[in-house]
């Protein structure tokens, strides 16, 4: 295969990562808390001796829109939605984690869990513990009250550096090193939803769709015309 060849193989291999990306992205429109993705495309060029240089695309990166999702009104005690930047802090079996997907519930022994049962943390780094029975109130700054009287404040925070950002798995994000997210407020029986914009995704899957059935006409065209090379040389 000549360098034309490889060039059109890179392209499309980035553009393959890019659809699954966007695939993704709309899959989880509804996904309560959910960020979108998009990948990085980077360039690498290269010049042999005596030959023209050579422009390779990697789609290796990815970078997540921390864009403001719109809120819903639940109602209930212990759904909260983050205004502003930041995220909550979850303690899971592989360390702590960050997400926006504010719904919790007490376990049995207290503390505020998520679904799959990991726990919600405070401004300290501690478990979010709530007494069982009494009425929950929760400020904009993420101080937790209980019948009246303050037990705690819920950490908002966020990545000193948003580039290292990544998913681990459904909302939640390893953030690297962080630090308390300034200026961010909590909404109390709100949750916020996904900020992908479906008809944005769909229209960028068709632009992929295209440009990956663009590539692969050349490299099919590119492959009859070696096949004729070998043929006519054969004869």
């Amino acid at each position: 295969m000549d360098a034309a060849g490889y060039v059109a193989l890179g392209r499309q291999s980035g553009l393959m990562r890019e659809m699954q990306t966007v695939a993704n992205n709309i899959a989880n429109v509804s996904t309560t808390g959910f960020r979108r993705e998009g990948v990085v495309f980077s360039e690498f060029i290269d010049r042999l001796a005596n030959e023209p240089s050579i422009s390779m695309a990697f789609a290796t990166g990815k970078v997540v829109d921390l864009s403001q999702g719109g809120v819903e009104m639940t109602g209930g005690s212990f759904d909260f939605a983050i205004q502003g930047d930041g995220f909550f802090q979850l303690q899971t079996p592989a360390g702590n984690r960050l997400t926006r997907a504010g719904a919790f519930t007490p376990d049995p022994n207290g503390l505020l869990v998520t679904d799959e049962g990991y726990s919600l943390l405070d401004a300290g780094g501690a478990p979010v513990f709530v007494p069982p029975g009494a009425k929950i109130a929760v400020g904009s700054d993420g101080t937790l009250s209980a019948d009246g009287a303050a037990i705690g404040q819920i950490g908002l925070w966020q990545p000193v550096d948003p580039l290292k950002l990544s998913y681990v798995g459904g909302t939640m994000f390893d953030g690297g090193e962080i630090e308390p997210a300034e200026g961010a407020t909590v909404m109390q029986g709100y949750l916020e939803d996904s900020n992908v914009n479906p008809v944005t995704e769909i229209a960028r899957m068709i632009e992929v769709q295209r440009a990956y059935e663009m590539g692969q006409k050349f490299l099919d065209a590119e492959d009859s015309r070696a096949r004729n090379v070998i043929q006519t040389l054969g004869r």
